[in-house]
């Protein structure tokens, strides 16, 4: 996640490692950072093994035990499994916590952006986020949150918009690396 103010990134919640952060795929997100000596004691695991364990078991994977893919995540809680259910709730719950720190650092916000897998794919995901920041003004459009490609889910009248804008990730990697060429 990042927050833009002025069109500069102010904050992100990138940190030295992309452990930082909400809890993604197969990431942990952020955590105590005595977790690792913890685990490792009481696990009987090398530091290192507790890092990839973060790494890549950890998420919504490791509370799900199911699948990092949202869509799996969607199609399972849909179906009553509650540890998928709980994975993308803690998700959500990450990531709104975020967005108000965000909004605090930055003195309030014009717009919410959707963006790559999830924000791009996931209805469900974005309406949790969304549930719960109405009184910033976040306030989506069941209808227009159901459509696919860039658009604008704001409900009407809402003055913080809320967009879905597809990445194009493979276009900025071809444009840095021209660049970079020159």
């Amino acid at each position: 996640m990042a927050a833009v103010k002025g069109g500069k990134c102010v904050d992100t919640t990138m940190g030295l490692t992309p452990l930082e952060g909400p809890l993604m795929g197969t990431r942990s997100g952020a955590i105590d950072p005595a977790i690792v000596g913890f685990i490792a004691e009481n696990e009987n695991m090398t530091a290192s093994e507790v890092v990839t364990m973060l790494n890549k078991k950890s998420g919504v994977l490791g509370v799900s035990g199911i699948s990092s893919d949202f869509r799996d995540l969607e199609a399972a809680a849909a179906e009553g499994n509650h540890r998928a259910d709980l994975a993308l709730k803690m998700f959500a719950y990450q990531v709104k916590k975020y967005i108000g720190s965000y909004v605090a650092a930055m003195g309030g916000l014009d717009a919410i952006v959707f963006t790559a897998g999830v924000g791009e794919n996931a209805a469900s995901t974005r309406k949790m986020i969304c549930e719960g920041l109405e009184y910033l003004g976040i306030h989506i459009d069941d209808a227009k949150n159901e459509v696919r490609g860039t658009v604008d889910i704001t409900a009407e009248g809402q003055r913080v918009k809320v967009l879905v804008i597809p990445t194009n990730e493979e276009l900025v990697i071809a444009s840095d690396t021209m660049a970079l060429a020159k």
